[in-house]
């Protein structure tokens, strides 16, 4: 039997909230974090990008990705060979994706984007953002927005246009696999959240937003249990990536994920070493 002496105690909320936290702030600045991210360009026709050598272009041959076009002296490596004439950039959609290194801190790889063409994203490990960086700062702990809910599934095929922030108001559909909701202080919410990795995402404002919290909204990561009750702790409330870097294009709350109250949990702003707004 364990010496209850040597017993654990058990987290408190705070601690875990903490731990989770700190994790965030390590993640935003490893090489490719949202801090590193500088660039990303759309190529639909043959160009130089700014901040890195080569020639780009679209594939002539209707696959997936791009070609650079580069001398030996660029630098440019595509799948650990030295580009030194044409070579091909597969996209993140291929079977077997690319990576392109242009320095011992500066990488790449490409993207499809909506409407099919691709673009080029590149990632600096020693970005201006991640030098700069501070903190990301946060509400204390609220108990009060740790809310339970429900999860109904939706008929199969179920979706929901988001707009994003660089697509000048064209909307995105996204598969919504389920309704969540819940009522609080007497108010009755019906949530849409699309699936992301294992968890479903929820992209949502509130009366913070662009107050005291980043101005397009924040993200929340949940998963429904086999019961279909869910949990929804807004204290693990994240910000967007474009609330890191410029070259991010994130999506928009849609009209039933805009919270007419403040949700005082989660993340807030990025700050600066000097704890002025990063972005």
């Amino acid at each position: 039997m364990t010496d209850a002496a040597t017993q654990q105690t058990p987290a408190t909320p705070q601690e875990v909230l903490a731990r989770f936290h700190a994790r965030r702030e390590e993640s935003v600045v490893q090489p490719r974090g949202s801090l590193a991210l500088t660039q990303t360009q759309q190529v639909d026709a043959e160009q130089t990008i700014w901040g890195v050598p080569g020639t780009w272009a679209p594939r002539t041959d209707g696959g997936s990705g791009l070609t650079v076009t580069a001398t030996a002296a660029d630098g440019i490596r595509v799948d650990g060979e030295l580009v030194d004439g044409t070579a091909t950039v597969r996209g993140k959609d291929d079977e077997s994706p690319s990576e392109v290194v242009f320095s011992d801190t500066v990488s790449g790889f490409v993207i499809a984007q909506h409407g099919g063409s691709y673009a080029l994203r590149v990632w600096d490990a020693e970005s201006d953002a991640i030098r700069d960086f501070g903190s990301i700062d946060t509400f204390d702990f609220n108990p009060e927005w740790i809310v339970q809910a429900a999860f109904t599934p939706n008929p199969e095929g179920t979706t929901l246009g988001f707009e994003h922030l660089k697509d000048d108001g064209q909307t995105r559909d996204e598969v919504i696999p389920g309704s969540i909701t819940f009522s609080k202080d007497g108010v009755d919410y019906d949530l849409a959240a699309f699936k992301s990795g294992r968890a479903l995402q929820i992209v949502f404002a509130d009366a913070t937003s662009g107050d005291s919290t980043y101005s397009v909204g924040r993200f929340l990561f949940v998963a429904p249990r086999p019961d279909g009750t869910i949990t929804l702790d807004f204290n693990q409330a994240v910000l967007p990536p474009c609330a890191f870097s410029y070259a991010f294009n994130c999506p928009m709350p849609p009209k039933q994920n805009r919270f007419t109250v403040p949700i005082e949990a989660g993340e807030k702003n990025v700050l600066s070493k000097a704890g002025a707004l990063l972005h």
